[in-house]
């Protein structure tokens, strides 16, 4: 395969699969051994085993949510990332986090790092599509079930201290009823005292005397 039939087949794909490529009459190892030969020369980046990217000046600029979908399927984005990304939290975070039910991991990439969170399969909800750049569709928390991940997955994430220090602001993006509807389907005491901790600061107006 000439690497511009390689273009031609995954132009539409900011990322793409070995398996991709492997459909019809291939000889598999001739493609993987192209694929190391197009990583190593710098043409292709390797984002983990099997998953690429066309390197620039041929990029077609993925988002970095839409990279962390595509690491590991079954994930969505969560904790610090989808916060900032809703302007709940002032900090940029080059990290993306996100939640999965597979073992926890890290991929530190040329297009970045990603961090992924393991939770119990039934803890994989309130999470929704939303359209990114380029009509990228990528999966990302609700800003309260990214708020209630983070708190979960964080020791004494449920702590005034704690809740805090996210500096969170922006607070009427954040809809209180679905912040009680998704704490309680954690079933979890921990969830229940952040909320309640929560609804103090809010009413003691703790995050804006922060600001």
């Amino acid at each position: 395969m000439e690497f511009q039939k390689l273009i031609e087949i995954v132009r539409n794909e900011p990322v793409f699969e070995t398996g991709l490529l492997l459909a019809g009459d291939v000889d598999p190892n001739h493609i993987r051994r192209q694929l190391t030969r197009w990583t190593n020369s710098g043409r292709l980046i390797q984002l983990r085993r099997g998953l690429y990217a066309l390197a620039p000046p041929f990029q077609r600029d993925p988002h970095p949510f839409m990279i962390a979908n595509r690491m590991v399927p079954g994930s969505y984005v969560s904790c610090q990332s989808a916060l900032a990304h809703y302007g709940l939290i002032p900090e940029y975070t080059p990290t993306v986090v996100s939640v999965c039910s597979s073992r926890p991991r890290t991929w530190d990439t040329p297009l970045g790092r990603y961090i992924f969170r393991h939770v119990h399969r039934k803890y994989l909800s309130g999470y929704q599509l939303m359209q990114m750049q380029e009509a990228q569709q990528v999966m990302i928390a609700e800003p309260e079930k990214a708020l209630l991940d983070l708190v979960y997955l964080t020791p004494g994430g449920d702590t005034e201290e704690f809740l805090l220090s996210l500096r969170l602001q922006n607070l009427e993006r954040m809809d209180e009823g679905t912040l009680e509807r998704r704490a309680a389907g954690f079933g979890k005491p921990k969830l229940q005292r952040a909320v309640k901790n929560m609804k103090v600061l809010m009413r003691q107006g703790a995050w804006e005397s922060q600001g």
